[in-house]
């Protein structure tokens, strides 16, 4: 299926070198102002626990948890985790009652993290305001195996998470991170594709089939998503760069993992 299918059918041989370093990656990054962490299945997500019906490609559930995370289209998702983001920035989002004027000011505001502008808009959006169309906050590619599900998330301002087949997981965040670079090419190689097309007006879709390849975009507007079978979408015009420049971001994921 080409050079990203490849990519991907890799991983899951690397993800193990990945766990088995995960205590020294870790340790060499936690003094800098960016971070990698590995998670394995010991992880304790406090997503087990949510009234919300969450799609379930994974054995675990608190990966099943990260995996709807990713999307930023459920407010409750986000009140489930810790009452560390009550105050601040996360009250601003969580309020049951919510100030606009402060909700827009986290929205527009392009320091701060894709996920986090993605909620302010959606929950603006939520409560009947208007709000600027095709701002792209985030990319999530996902791609179905017969063992399961692989996603890679890129987000406008540098972030990635990686959703292995396995169930394990890898997340860089922070300011520096060494894949902030590619992840915001990914960003702003998707704005084209994203200007084409139109917002999904329905529930989001449960996870590709076998075969298939799904992008979708997080967008102030709501999520876009186009999906197709792999030789499809990389010759497409738009698409093909897309799903290459992911193909080198996930390279270098499990390149920084292995080190």
């Amino acid at each position: 299926m080409g050079e990203y299918r490849q990519a991907f059918l890799r991983i899951g041989l690397s993800i193990t070198q990945i766990l088995s370093n995960a205590y020294r990656v870790t340790r060499l990054l936690y003094a800098k102002s960016w971070q990698v962490t590995v998670i394995g299945v010991t992880l304790a997500a406090s997503g087990s626990t949510t009234a919300t019906e969450l799609y379930k490609p994974y054995a675990e559930s608190h990966v099943n948890f990260l995996y709807n995370l990713l999307f930023c289209d459920d407010i409750n998702l986000f009140k489930t985790q810790g009452t560390e983001k009550s105050v601040g920035l996360w009250g601003t989002l969580l309020a049951e009652r919510p100030d606009k004027t402060a909700l827009r000011k986290v929205a527009d505001d392009e320091t701060n993290e894709g996920r986090v502008r993605a909620v302010a808009y959606n929950r603006l959006r939520t409560l009947g305001e208007a709000v600027a169309p095709k701002r792209l906050l985030g990319v999530v590619v996902e791609v179905p195996f017969q063992q399961g599900l692989d996603v890679l998330a890129a987000f406008s301002e540098g972030g990635v998470r990686y959703l292995n087949q396995s169930g394990k997981v890898a997340i860089f965040e922070g300011q520096g991170n060494p894949v902030e670079g590619l992840a915001k090419e990914l960003v702003l190689l998707s704005q084209p594709l994203v200007n084409k097309i139109g917002p999904w007006d329905k529930q989001r879709l449960p996870p590709p089939k076998s075969g298939n390849v799904r992008i979708t975009f997080l967008v102030s507007d709501g999520l876009y998503f186009g999906e197709g079978p792999f030789a499809v979408l990389q010759q497409d015009a738009m698409a093909g760069p897309v799903l290459s420049k992911a193909t080198q971001l996930l390279q270098r994921v499990v390149a920084l993992g292995t080190q």
